[in-house]
């Protein structure tokens, strides 16, 4: 099952995943923004990157789905602009020097959508700095989850496709047949420290793989998917998601 909706609680999100944006930070010595930029940054979520990228551009604008993430952006950072909408298909009135997404793009299913949107509001030579979910991004976490949903008949749950996790070689030749020069591209492993357990992990990011399960069901599920990850993401008393990451930065050809 494709499609399933992802309703964002940033209060959460702010509270206990602020690393997302943390690792992010990383991101922006890649960007290289200056003061004649015009940046978008794609699935801002509630905007901490938004605003540490405006520290050094022109203008920056943040872009999410989510109402909730929008609202909250607003509210943290009322001096910047911040927008809903569909990064598999979005359009502004000028074209960008540079588009930034963290931990972002595997949200979008319609991957080839996103890319033509992003090529289609770049300026010619403006620049992607892109990081997101690589194959095999959490795969421990999410072969258990389906293995438990299985287990006890959820099968149209366990078959839900939430996320789009590609090799870099795959995402590259995408965006190559798209127009975009690469000038980098890798795919790494990063276990993250998480700061509660992998249960409150799955009540953050796997929200539609319990709809239509009762409550009481719902539980018992987490726990068994808690005991099933245990021995790869639990260490020294502390639990780590398995992230693995593609970054690319790449350019709009003529």
């Amino acid at each position: 099952m494709k499609g399933a909706k992802k309703k964002w609680d940033s209060s959460r999100y702010d509270s206990k995943y602020e690393f997302v944006s943390r690792y992010g930070e990383e991101l922006l010595a890649l960007l290289n923004a200056d003061q004649e930029d015009l940046i978008l940054d794609l699935g801002c979520g509630t905007g901490d990157l938004t605003h540490l990228i405006d520290q050094d551009a022109g203008e920056v604008i943040g872009l999410d789905k989510s109402v909730d993430m929008i609202r909250t952006a607003n509210e943290k950072y009322p001096k910047l602009k911040f927008v809903t909408g569909d990064a598999a298909n979005f359009d502004f009135d000028r074209p960008f020097d540079a588009i930034f997404s963290n931990a972002a793009l595997h949200w979008v299913l319609d991957y080839k959508g996103c890319i033509r949107s992003m090529y289609r509001n770049l300026r010619t030579g403006g620049r992607l700095v892109l990081e997101f979910g690589a194959k095999d991004n959490i795969n421990t976490i999410v072969r258990a989850l389906r293995s438990v949903l299985l287990q006890k008949g959820f099968t149209k749950q366990a078959g839900i496709e939430l996320w789009y996790f590609p090799t870099v070689e795959k995402y590259s030749d995408e965006l190559k047949a798209e127009g975009f020069d690469i000038v980098h591209a890798s795919q790494f492993g990063r276990p993250t420290e998480l700061n509660a357990d992998i249960g409150d992990w799955l009540k953050m990011f796997a929200g539609p793989f319990f709809k239509d399960i009762p409550e009481p069901q719902i539980v018992k599920i987490v726990d068994e998917v808690i005991q099933l990850t245990r021995q790869n993401c639990y260490r020294k008393g502390k639990w780590y998601a398995d992230y693995k990451r593609i970054r690319i930065v790449a350019m709009k050809g003529k």
